[in-house]
């Protein structure tokens, strides 16, 4: 009786496949969002864009923007 191996393996096409049409304007849109809200916090003397949180606007605004960084790895 022969034997055959069944090994469900990604094909390489699936590891290659191209991103979809909304992920580089979202990645992109992440980095400017975050851009804009450490610019608004700086030129605003630290009261916007989310007052009473003081310097936590910019830890907010890197990390949106870190987001869209983070998704450049993914981008094909």
């Amino acid at each position: 009786m022969a034997r055959t191996d069944d090994v469900d393996s990604p094909s390489s096409s699936d590891a290659d496949a191209p991103n979809p049409v909304w992920f580089k304007p979202l990645m992109v849109g992440f980095m400017l969002l975050g851009l804009a809200w450490v610019l608004v916090f700086y030129i605003s003397g630290a009261r916007f864009p989310i007052p009473g949180i003081d310097s936590w606007n910019l830890a907010i605004g890197f990390g949106i923007a870190l987001i869209g960084f983070l998704m450049t790895t993914r981008w094909r």
